[in-house]
């Protein structure tokens, strides 16, 4: 596997950081990096191309459509936008052979979504690409999930900030909280659907384990941390283990965590270099 034309869905933190570590990790620049963003944001994503120049990839550019990206055949296209790019760009996007690596998983909670973009990939011979994002274990969980899962419970911890925009604001008074207050219990499915810049993290759990609906979601506002802190206990047929992860979120928006940007890097570091870890 290789990589040498990479499209990127996004011009925000998430692809900053994937970008930026790119220039600072791999070998040899990319031949070509191409940007899909609202016409909006065309500007800032000229200037994040700008900034990192030849040395990111000498032939650089920013398109308005779907079929402008694809027409410059890029190898794989990394998500790193939000649900709605998913939805809106993914299906195309894997039926033209190209695999698409998506960090926004708890889109996939949409099980029509879901549908059309595993058909997608089928029809286009790609690969959906579902990388660990801000927490660490998939591997552990995939692999014990083949022996039997009993249960995955997940809990995720917040500075109350990181919940402002979302349904949390009309259940708890988050700008006076004094102690950590659970303000959802549910199933993943829920709380991807209802938190969906938050739960990414619950909805990768449950992909690679006990599946959506049976993967149990704690959230939490907890005034006392700076970091977003996520934790699972896992109980299987090989064996029981919890991860616990506090990670430093992200300066462009603190709903997401700063590892979800290097782990959509690493995925693509792995297909650039001749050892994969």
């Amino acid at each position: 596997m290789s990589l040498k034309r990479l499209g990127v869905i996004g011009c925000g933190g998430i692809a900053d950081v994937v970008l930026t570590t790119l220039v600072k990790e791999l070998a040899a620049p990319l031949d070509q990096v191409s940007l899909l963003v609202p016409a909006q944001f065309a500007g800032q994503a000229r200037a994040l191309l700008d900034r990192l120049g030849d040395k990111l990839a000498p032939s650089r550019a920013v398109h308005t459509d779907v079929a402008g990206l694809l027409a410059d055949k890029p190898e794989a296209v990394a998500e790193c936008a939000s649900h709605v790019a998913v939805r809106d760009y993914g299906p195309a996007i894997l039926e033209a052979g190209r695999d698409l690596i998506v960090i926004s998983i708890g889109s996939l909670s949409d099980e029509g979504l879901y549908t059309r973009l595993t058909q997608a990939a089928k029809k286009g011979g790609a690969r959906l690409v579902l990388p660990a994002g801000a927490v660490g274990g998939i591997d552990a969980l995939s692999a014990a999930r083949l022996s039997g899962l009993e249960s995955v419970v997940y809990t995720g911890r917040k500075p109350p900030k990181a919940w402002k925009g979302t349904p949390a604001e009309k259940l708890l008074a988050l700008d006076t909280l004094k102690e950590p207050a659970v303000f959802f219990e549910g199933s993943a499915r829920k709380a991807a659907s209802d938190y969906p810049f938050n739960a990414n993290v619950a909805a990768t759990l449950a992909i690679a384990g006990i599946g959506l609906d049976n993967t149990q979601v704690r959230l939490v506002a907890d005034p006392g941390i700076e970091r977003n802190v996520h934790e699972f206990a896992v109980r299987s047929a090989c064996g029981d283990f919890t991860v616990k992860l506090e990670g430093r979120p992200s300066p462009a928006n603190p709903k997401t965590s700063l590892l979800a940007g290097y782990s959509v890097a690493r995925e693509l570091i792995n297909r650039a270099g001749p050892v994969v870890i």
